[in-house]
C-alpha cells in the first residue's frame, strides 16, 4: 500500500537525501522537522533550537521516512 503512495515515496526520497548528506542539514528540537543547516530558525514551528548531531540526523530521517506527514508546514496553509 505504501509502496504506490506518492507521498511516502517522495518522503523516502527525501530521507535518502538527507541520510546521504547529514552534514546539510539539522534537526528542529520544537517539532523534530528536518531542515538546511544553514536556516536561522524552523520554517514549521519557527523554532531556533536545533540538533546537529549527524547520527540523530539520520535515525530522525529515516524514522520520518517510515510515517505520513504529521505536522502544517507553510504549503499547507497557502491555498
Amino acid at each position: 500500500m505504501d509502496n504506490d503512495d506518492p507521498h511516502m515515496l517522495r518522503r523516502r526520497e527525501q530521507a535518502q537525501r538527507i541520510i546521504a548528506a547529514p552534514e546539510h542539514f539539522k534537526v528542529c528540537e520544537g517539532c523534530d522537522s528536518i531542515i538546511a543547516r544553514l536556516a536561522i530558525f524552523c520554517s514549521n514551528c519557527h523554532g531556533y533550537r536545533f540538533n546537529e548531531d549527524e547520527c540523530t540526523i539520520a535515525e530522525t530521517a529515516q524514522m520520518l521516512a517510515g510515517r505520513p506527514q504529521r505536522s502544517v508546514t507553510a504549503d499547507d496553509l497557502i491555498g
